[in-house]
């Protein structure tokens, strides 16, 4: 991850620890070898938001977390939310959005499907990250304050 990623990453768990306080929140949370980009957690629920800036294959991330939970790595929590955030690097210049961001939903969709207690939500993440190195977008600190997580189970 690079520099710009993990200042919006730290910057989204502010303030979801802001907005959700009874959560404890961290970044690089690891389900085995797993890091989790943006945990939250109490007695009893379990929270992850992937953040996906330029990744090849961002259904990996969400399938290897589906997969923790079939293994029955989170067996302690009642609730898992998981949550998808993609760039603008997931948009087509046409409209619509690429065929990588298309598969990680339906893995996403059809694994929450399959376990009662997980829940799953792509949200759009609203702007194009830069390459390593490049500038980094003017008004990236209030996208990053945005994320409103609308599950009424994480309340």
């Amino acid at each position: 991850m690079g520099e710009f990623a993990e200042a919006a990453r730290d910057r989204i768990r502010d303030t979801l620890a802001e907005r959700l306080p009874r959560f404890a929140w961290g970044t690089e949370h690891r389900i085995r070898r797993t890091p989790v980009d943006v945990a939250g957690r109490t007695d009893d629920r379990f929270v992850a938001v992937e953040l996906e800036w330029r990744r090849a294959d961002p259904v990996n991330n969400t399938a290897k977390l589906f997969y923790y939970v079939d293994e029955g790595e989170l067996a302690e929590y009642e609730q898992i939310t998981v949550f998808q955030a993609f760039t603008g690097y997931y948009n087509l210049d046409g409209g619509g959005i690429s065929s990588k961001r298309e598969v990680a939903e339906f893995v996403g969709n059809v694994a929450a499907e399959s376990f009662e207690r997980v829940s799953f939500h792509p949200v759009t993440f609203g702007l194009t990250p830069p390459k390593r190195g490049g500038e980094w977008p003017e008004g990236w600190e209030s996208v990053a304050r945005s994320p409103r997580p609308s599950d009424p189970r994480l309340v």
